[in-house]
């Protein structure tokens, strides 16, 4: 059974590049004249259409709408009076197996990855481009291919992007022969004999909210090419409670679900106050801009020595806080240790970010729950995410 999604464009904002998605086969052109031909709302008239599909989907949609006969876009374009819109060959995407060859069909757990990474792709690519608006239809195609394309929006979308459904009136949602109403009289045989009238079809395209959280993905699954799993991951720890693991000897810490590597200077600052948290203690003023504070280099080298371990020479450290922690020191390891945390969980940092209070007299902190901090080792690293089949519902 082949599948196939399709992407369009739509006037938000009045963005130059208009892009509309569909999810399904070449029925999805029933999103195309609901938006540009009979909106409820104004027009949305794409700049351009993209087909995302197995093999044998781009097949029959190159066949049914590109082709010179029956060529049915290119009819319907006519028959409105539509602007150019690009959709042709080039446009048409298909999804790959794990070989990098052409996919025939969804029909194994593999072929479910595979399709919601090559989906998820496509629309982070496109939702990257500020002067871009997206409208995703899922009108039509398998469950699966509908329910990939709106998460991904949801992951992914911005306030000029949609999602949208469309209802078509009976008897002409099962009809194998029809693409759109006609302007005039266009006599099509059903199933049984039944003649009808493609003119008399109504098509309703009905909006479908959805909430975006994009704002809580890091920049690398924003620009990059995590897989399906690995963002609706991050998405999920970006919503979970923050909770903050520390394995000094490895000089690594797991935050909003992510592990990653510290300097030991950072993780020796980030520890201090991790310490406090755990304990319930109250926050600390910093070391004074010029004056040297000798508690304060007491209980970073505690750290430090924790991270070093008992054969590494600190006596480099050591000299330059010979006579104590100042300001100074303070700020450029505290301000390094933020750019990394900000780096690698993007809008998710907030939570383990020490934070002057924003009041004078400026006293710092690590405002987690003394139960959301603990130091551990970790283990093995798992594969990232759960699987497709854990995700869905039934497909």
């Amino acid at each position: 059974m082949c599948q196939s999604i399709v992407v369009l464009g739509q006037v938000v904002g009045e963005q130059p590049h208009r892009i509309e998605l569909w999810a399904g086969t070449v029925s999805s052109e029933f999103a195309f004249y609901a938006l540009a031909v009979a909106p409820t709302a104004s027009p949305f008239i794409p700049t351009e259409i993209h087909l995302i599909s197995t093999r044998s989907g781009a097949e029959k949609a190159r066949l049914a709408l590109l082709s010179e006969e029956p060529g049915w876009f290119h009819r319907l374009s006519r028959d409105y009076a539509l602007p150019t819109i690009h959709f042709s060959a080039d446009t048409i995407h298909v999804l790959e197996d794990v070989n990098g060859k052409p996919l025939e069909d969804i029909r194994s757990p593999e072929d479910n990855r595979r399709a919601a990474d090559g989906i998820t792709g496509i629309i982070r690519e496109f939702t990257a481009d500020p002067d871009c608006a997206l409208h995703v239809s899922i009108a039509g195609g398998r469950k699966t291919m509908g329910f990939f394309l709106g998460y991904a929006l949801s992951l992914y979308g911005r306030p000029q992007d949609k999602l949208s459904h469309v209802l078509v009136s009976e008897p002409f949602e099962a009809s194998l022969g029809f693409y759109y109403p006609t302007p005039a009289s266009h006599v099509l045989e059903m199933p049984g004999g039944r003649l009808v009238d493609s003119a008399q079809a109504q098509i309703t395209l009905a909006e479908l909210p959805f909430v975006s959280l994009r704002h809580g993905l890091p920049e690398a699954l924003l620009t990059g090419r995590a897989s399906y799993n690995e963002t609706v991951e991050a998405a999920r720890h970006a919503l979970a409670p923050a909770e903050l693991q520390i394995d000094l000897e490895a000089r690594r810490v797991r935050a909003a679900g992510k592990i990653f590597a510290l300097p030991p200077a950072e993780l020796a600052l980030l520890s201090v106050f991790a310490r406090r948290a755990l304990r319930g203690e109250a926050p600390l003023p910093a070391p004074a801009k010029e004056l040297a504070d000798a508690d304060w280099k007491k209980r970073y080298l505690v750290e430090l020595r924790w991270i070093a371990g008992p054969m590494k020479d600190l006596d480099e450290t050591e000299r330059a806080l010979r006579k104590g922690m100042d300001g100074g020191y303070f700020s450029a390891h505290l301000s390094k240790l933020k750019k990394i945390l900000r780096r690698e969980l993007g809008p998710a940092a907030e939570p383990y970010l020490i934070s002057d209070g924003g009041s004078r007299p400026r006293r710092y902190s690590l405002g987690l729950r003394p139960a959301a901090v603990s130091y551990d080792t970790f283990q093995a690293p798992q594969q990232i995410g759960a699987t497709i089949s854990n995700i869905l519902p039934g497909a």
